[in-house]
Formats: C-alpha cells, sequence, structure tokens
C-alpha cells in the first residue's frame, strides 16, 4: 500500500504542472486538470491540497466543484462559447467523413449538456 501514496503524489505533480501549462497554452483547458491534482493530493499529500485550494485563481473554482459541483458563470460561458465556436469549425472546415464529424459533435452535444446541468457556483462577496 505504500507504493501507492508515491504514485498518487507524482499523478498529482503532474496534473498540477499540465494545469499551470493549460493557463498559458489557448487550447489546453486548466481547470480538469487542476481538478484531477486535487483529487490525487487529496489522497497523497494533504499539505499540497491545501496548497492549491488556497491558491488565488485556481483554488475557489476548484472548492466550488468539490463543495457544491459547481461551475462558475463566467467559466461556464468561456466553455459553451469555445465550444460553439470550434462545433461550426468542424462543420465549416473539417475534411473528415460525416459520420465522423457527426460523432464529434454529438460528444460536444453531451459535453454542453453536462455543464448545462451543473449549478452556477456560489456568490462570494
Amino acid at each position: 500500500m505504500e507504493v501507492k501514496r508515491p504514485l498518487l503524489l507524482a499523478a498529482g505533480l503532474a496534473m498540477l504542472a499540465l494545469g499551470f501549462v493549460g493557463t498559458v497554452l489557448p487550447l489546453l483547458p486548466a481547470t480538469p486538470f487542476f481538478l484531477a491534482a486535487a483529487w490525487f493530493f487529496s489522497r497523497s499529500s494533504p499539505q499540497l491540497e491545501k496548497w492549491l485550494l488556497n491558491l488565488p485563481v485556481v483554488g475557489e473554482p476548484i472548492r466550488d466543484w468539490q463543495e457544491h459541483g459547481a461551475i462558475g458563470t463566467g467559466p461556464k460561458l468561456m466553455a459553451l462559447g469555445v465550444i460553439g465556436l470550434c462545433a461550426i469549425g468542424i462543420v465549416q472546415l473539417s475534411r473528415m467523413p460525416t459520420v465522423v464529424n457527426g460523432l464529434v459533435l454529438l460528444v460536444m452535444f453531451v459535453v454542453v449538456a453536462f455543464i448545462l446541468s451543473r449549478p452556477n457556483a456560489p456568490r462570494r462577496r
């Protein structure tokens, strides 16, 4: 069982690194990686989990997700806008077979439905 903790810690650090990379690369989403890092840290390093949850920009959305399963209105609108633009791009520019485009659009629709099903993050004063 002791092998498990270092592996979870390593996975958390890898997710954290990808999250930070995602903050500067436009097409790599940072939030899923930060959420995964928080999950791995919760099982391997409470100190790193606490540090991550207290980061100024990253911590609040992670706590919203953990405590309420919520996505903030701004990030929700941004995600929906990017998905919409990608869907338009796929329909207009893709040279893939129609069935492949249809499957990609179906996955996008499922992701949009999931995002819309999540509550908005609570307002803070």
